[in-house]
């Protein structure tokens, strides 16, 4: 039997047995001990400190295993902390990151002894120090909250992506901007470090390098003019997932070796990835049965119980989680196959999967298997559109499938 390169024929049996009426709009399920192999793979490693971006997929289970394998955390929001937290990480292991942080909130993460923090304004560096001051007399010396400064640079070549690319975001600010502070002026923070972060779903080793050493001599120029001693040097994520299966898959190998002349070159003594969708991605899939088919001017439709209610990245990308028929001794060698347009249930024309091959006699009730879904899946959705249901959440460990949250109806967040 032959099956995609993306699809573990180990889970196969069991999502193919996995019947029940509350899943009928669509589900996740997470392949908990291939996770936790190739993190273990990741950490093979001394050049950098590894992150996760927990934006890519906040499951408890998710988080937990990654705390097996010794990855920190990277949290952009109050919620996300407060899950981190409740998994038993130590608050310490935290990074915050996010455009959006208030006064209110940074004080919050202090009192709950978050101690890194990635500031992206002026405002949120003064926040900040006056927090620490506010709260001088429960900290100890030795709990001087490290901070980096989010740069964002500009690049005459490259394209715009979800992370702004060569776009102007609220990402941080200008050398420029920055250039306007000094270290000496925040007594009570550790400035030790520059985080910039501005390309998504990289693919190619060779184009991350050049811009990651193009990044090199205006950060430690801009440390240099602030007096900061550049200790920490955050290159954030980026890393790519083939979705289109163009035979364009990253070489960790190779970011590993050019992650090291980056740490050379830049002088510094630790350097930092947050790994999301490079971390999670594989682990996950999501299976969805199809309800309707039917020809239009000439293309084949197939209509789904779900679509970016539950999976949005290819409305924002234009690019499709790859997918195959869920169906017993299947073989793509031996079947026919045609070109589907995939929509969902929304009642908007962006409501569509994708343009994919799936074999020509599929009938409406068989299901459907989107793969990478391990990251950017569920909580990126928008399931509330139409009252549509949140999907249930499954992993798949030694064997066993584990329901970690059930479907839930509208009725359980409708007012």
């Amino acid at each position: 039997m032959t099956k995609s390169p993306w699809f573990d024929t180990s889970i196969e049996h069991a999502l193919v047995t996995h019947q029940s009426p509350e899943d009928e709009q669509g589900y996740y399920v997470y392949q908990l001990d291939a996770l936790k192999t190739h993190l273990a793979t990741l950490q093979q490693q001394d050049v950098i400190k590894l992150w996760f971006a927990v934006k890519a997929n906040p499951l408890s289970k998710i988080i937990q295993t990654l705390d097996s394998e010794g990855f920190n955390f990277d949290v952009a929001s109050t919620g996300e902390l407060t899950q981190v937290l409740a998994q038993g990480i130590d608050p310490s292991r935290v990074l915050n990151t996010g455009p959006a942080k208030s006064k209110k909130q940074l004080d919050a993460f202090v009192k709950k002894g978050v101690r890194t923090f990635v500031v992206e304004s002026l405002n949120q560096l003064n926040w900040l120090n006056e927090v620490v001051l506010e709260q001088a007399e429960s900290l100890t010396n030795d709990e001087k909250p490290k901070v980096l400064l989010r740069v964002q640079l500009q690049w005459h070549e490259g394209e715009k992506n979800p992370l702004g690319g060569n776009s102007l975001t609220p990402f941080g600010l200008s050398v420029s901007e920055w250039q306007n502070i000094h270290v000496d002026s925040y007594p009570a923070l550790n400035l030790c470090g520059l985080h910039i972060f501005q390309w998504g779903n990289m693919l190619s080793n060779e184009k991350m390098f050049s811009l990651w050493s193009q990044m090199i001599t205006p950060l430690t120029d801009l440390a240099n003019s602030i007096g900061m001693t550049l200790d920490v040097l955050d290159l954030g994520g980026g890393l790519g997932i083939d979705y289109l299966g163009e035979g364009q898959a990253l070489s960790w190998s190779q970011v590993i070796e050019d992650l090291a002349v980056i740490k050379e070159k830049s002088g510094v003594k630790e350097l930092w990835l947050e790994l999301g969708r490079f971390a999670v991605a594989e682990c996950g899939y999501y299976v969805v049965p199809v309800v309707d088919r039917k020809i239009n001017y000439g293309q084949e439709q197939l209509v789904l119980a779900a679509g970016i209610n539950h999976l949005l990245r290819p409305a924002i990308t234009e690019q499709p989680f790859p997918v195959q028929i869920l169906r017993e001794g299947f073989s793509a060698e031996k079947s026919i196959m045609q070109a589907f347009d995939l929509h969902g249930p929304l009642c908007t024309s962006m409501d569509k999967l994708g343009h994919l091959l799936l074999p020509e006699d599929i009938a409406i009730g068989e299901r459907l298997v989107f793969g990478y879904c391990g990251a950017y899946g569920f909580t990126e959705s928008m399931p509330f559109f139409l009252c549509h249901e949140l999907a249930a959440e499954y992993v798949y460990q030694n064997g066993t499938f584990t329901q970690v949250r059930a479907a839930q109806p509208a009725s359980s967040y409708m007012a």
